[in-house]
C-alpha cells in the first residue's frame, strides 16, 4: 500500500486508513483483531478512532489489541476529542472544545488505548461556544506535554481550520498537521474551499466515509438489508441522508463503471476517493473482516482517466463566486 506525507509534516500515513467507529459494539473484539491483522498485512498503518466512538469502547478494543496483538509502532494512531456525552434520561451529546474537556478527554483516551501518546490528535467537531484561542491552547499543551505528536481538526469549515492554523503558528507552537473530513462521490463539498486552503497552507487532508456511508457499494439500490448500517437503530440516521433520489444517479454511475471494469462498486468508490487530488489518506470502516477485504481489493485499481473524468462530471459540486471568479 502506498504511504504519503501528511501535509508538510514528516509523518507518513497509508493511503487507506482503518476506521473503528463500530468497534466494541457492532464489531466485537475478535472481528476487530481480524480486521487489524488484515489491514496491517495489506500495508496499512493509519488507525482512526475517537473518544466518542461507542462511548469509549472503540479505544478500549484498540488498547487490548495494542497490548497483546500489535506493536504500537506498527500503527499511526489517530483519535479525536471534543464531543461531550452525558445522561439525562436519554444519552445526549454536545460539542465541547474547551481546554479542560479536551485535555481530560485526551488523558482518558490514552488510558483506554494503553499508550503514552497519539500520533495525531484531532478536535472532532466545531464548538461555537468556545473561542478558538482556547482550543488552540489545548492543542499546544497536548504536543508540549508529549501526549500527541501532531494535532488537527475534524469536520471544521475552511475558515475555522485556517484561523486555528494561524493561531498555532503565531504562538510558535505546533502547526496544524491535518484536517479529517468526509469526502466521497456523494460528498465533495470540501473541494470548494477546504482543499485549496490545505494545499496553500500545507496541512494534510484525511478523508472519511469514501463509500458514501456504505451507499456507494450498491447494497441499498433495491432495499435496506436487515444486517446493514441503514437498518441499525444507532446508525440508520447516519446512512439516511444519502438514500434520497438525488444520489441514485451517482450510485448507478459507480455501478456502471464497476461493470465496465469488471470490478465491484466498493472498489471503484474507494479508488476514486483514495486517489482524489490533495488527499493524504482516506479512512474506510467495515463492520466485518469480509467487508474490509472487499474494500482493500481496490489496492491494485487505478481508475482509467476517462472513467474518473466521467465520475467527476456526474458528481462535481457547484462552485461559483467567490471560489471561482
Amino acid at each position: 500500500m502506498e504511504h504519503r506525507r501528511l501535509g508538510r509534516t514528516g509523518l507518513r500515513v497509508s493511503a487507506v486508513g482503518l476506521g473503528t467507529m463500530t468497534w466494541g459494539r457492532d464489531t466485537d473484539e475478535l472481528e476487530a483483531k481480524d480486521q487489524l491483522e488484515i489491514f496491517l498485512d495489506a500495508g496499512g498503518t493509519l488507525l482512526d478512532t475517537a473518544a466518542s466512538y461507542c462511548e469509549g469502547a472503540s479505544e478500549e478494543v484498540i488498547g487490548g489489541l495494542l497490548a497483546g496483538t500489535v506493536d504500537r509502532r506498527d500503527v499511526v494512531l489517530v483519535s479525536k476529542a471534543g464531543v461531550r456525552t452525558w445522561r439525562t434520561g436519554a444519552r445526549s451529546t454536545a460539542a465541547d472544545a474547551s481546554r479542560g474537556t479536551l485535555l481530560d478527554t485526551l488523558d482518558d483516551s490514552l488510558a483506554r488505548l494503553g499508550t503514552d501518546h497519539l500520533d495525531l490528535w484531532l478536535v472532532q467537531v466545531p464548538d461555537a461556544t468556545t473561542p478558538l484561542e482556547e482550543t488552540a491552547d489545548a492543542l499546544r499543551i497536548a504536543v508540549a506535554s508529549g501526549r500527541t505528536r501532531y494535532v488537527g481538526v475534524s469536520n471544521h469549515p475552511a475558515w475555522a481550520s485556517v484561523h486555528l492554523a494561524d493561531l498555532l503558528r503565531e504562538a510558535g507552537g505546533p502547526g496544524l498537521a491535518a484536517v479529517e473530513v468526509e469526502h466521497s462521490l456523494l460528498s465533495r463539498g470540501i473541494e470548494r474551499e477546504l482543499l485549496p486552503a490545505a494545499t496553500g497552507l500545507g496541512f494534510g487532508v484525511i478523508g472519511y466515509a469514501p463509500l458514501g456511508r456504505g451507499v456507494l457499494t450498491g447494497k441499498y439500490r433495491a432495499t435496506t438489508p436487515p444486517d446493514s448500517r441503514g437498518a441499525s437503530p444507532h446508525l440508520r440516521a447516519y446512512v439516511a441522508p444519502y438514500l434520497g433520489e438525488r444520489f441514485q444517479g451517482i450510485v448507478e454511475a459507480v455501478a456502471t463503471a464497476a461493470v465496465g471494469l469488471d470490478r465491484k462498486p466498493v472498489e471503484v468508490a474507494l479508488a476514486w476517493a483514495r486517489d482524489a487530488a490533495g488527499m493524504a489518506s482516506t479512512i474506510v470502516g467495515a463492520r466485518t473482516p469480509g467487508q474490509l477485504r472487499g474494500a482493500l481489493a481496490a489496492e491494485d485499481l487505478d481508475l482509467p482517466a476517462q472513467i474518473r473524468h466521467a465520475l467527476d462530471e456526474v458528481t462535481a459540486p457547484e462552485v461559483g463566486y467567490p471560489e471561482r471568479f
